[in-house]
């Protein structure tokens, strides 16, 4: 059995905070990346706050993608994390131009049992500035 997995962990910053608080545009920002990242859909639920922001979780048949707003600070953080031979890095520019982020910071973790390494393995961190 193949457990190797994906997982980015992603921080955007200086967003539009009214995109922000958009429940309709975050679903489908986020229905978007997980299309372009060639995963299959299979449940998605998205909540928003009073008196602001929007939380949601896109279920997929590879693990799940989800996404937290604080309009206020203008910032959302996100988790990809997927199996098998998804794409999750073409989610990265959907998310941030839906948003109009401003700069993002990406934590790549590759996951999985493995007997000749460590179970999780950072592959990349970096941050982004437009």
């Amino acid at each position: 059995m193949n457990t190797h997995s994906q997982h980015l962990l992603l921080e955007f910053f200086d967003c539009d905070a009214q995109s922000l608080d958009n429940q309709a545009l975050i679903e489908a920002l986020m229905v978007d990346a997980a299309n372009a990242s060639g995963v299959s859909i299979v449940q998605k639920i998205f909540h928003t706050f009073s008196p602001q922001g929007v939380t949601g979780v896109v279920v997929i048949e590879e693990s799940h993608l989800s996404i937290h707003t604080w309009p206020e600070a203008g910032y959302a953080s996100v988790d990809f994390y997927t199996c098998g031979d998804a794409s999750p890095e073409n989610a990265i520019a959907i998310i941030q131009k839906g948003l109009q982020a401003k700069r993002f910071e990406l934590l790549k973790v590759l996951r999985g049992q493995s007997l000749n390494q460590q179970s999780m393995l950072i592959a990349q961190h970096l941050s982004n500035g437009n």
